[in-house]
């Protein structure tokens, strides 16, 4: 498959599953109990944890 349209094809993806933690964030944030260190923690990590799982993705799209 040529670079470009592997990039495209991560693109793709990279939107739908950002689409999709976003909606299983705010999904999960609903059953949280009201308490501001359990709400930070959780929007910490969902924050920051949704670049880890795209990793092998971006590194297939950068394959030379």
């Amino acid at each position: 498959m040529p670079p470009r349209a592997r990039r495209f094809v991560a693109s793709v993806g990279v939107l739908a599953f950002l689409i999709f933690w976003v909606w299983g964030a705010v999904s999960l944030s609903t059953r949280l109990p009201d308490n501001f260190l359990v709400q930070l923690l959780f929007y910490a990590v969902a924050g920051m944890g949704w670049g880890v799982p795209l990793f092998p993705l971006l590194k297939w799209a950068e394959k030379g």
